[in-house]
């Protein structure tokens, strides 16, 4: 038997970090000056966003409370990357490698969820989804990572 309380605490874990992820973009399109970038991060941040929309669905389907804040780290993660920032000067390659950590935190934490085998089957098919599009944002971001240093 699965517990519904543990879908609704690991959806809204999933939607808070999945939420620093698009305060993470929406915040890196504003630090760069490179008009692709600004699109792709702009980009990323939408689809996030409906990422969020359909686990908030869900949260709401099982009869809980949807998350609709992202985690105190993320302020401190924003903090940094604000002073990073102004010390690097937009810096294309300094915004890439902050964005590419958020990438692999949210990557992760839809990784530990996957293996969750308390998650019921319907919950587990929607993070299966969700971690898609996730991994493609993250693979994304870690060539061009990869394409700047070369």
């Amino acid at each position: 038997m699965t517990d519904t309380n543990h879908d609704i605490s690991v959806l809204n874990s999933l939607i808070a970090t999945t939420l620093d992820s698009v305060d993470g973009y929406t915040e890196a399109a504003t630090e760069t000056k490179n008009p692709s970038f600004i699109t792709l991060f702009n980009g990323l941040a939408s689809e996030r966003r409906d990422l969020v929309s359909r686990l908030q669905q869900e949260v709401t389907t099982l009869g809980g409370d949807a998350e609709d804040d992202g985690t105190i780290l993320a302020g401190a993660h924003r903090a940094f990357l604000n002073l990073k920032s102004a010390v690097t000067g937009h810096d294309d390659k300094a915004i890439i490698n902050e964005v590419e950590a958020g990438e692999d935190h949210i990557k992760a934490k839809f990784e530990d969820a996957l293996g969750d085998r308390d998650l019921s089957a319907p919950v587990l098919t929607l993070v299966g989804s969700a971690y898609d599009s996730v991994k493609a944002g993250h693979d994304e971001i870690r060539d061009i990572k990869h394409s700047l240093q070369g």
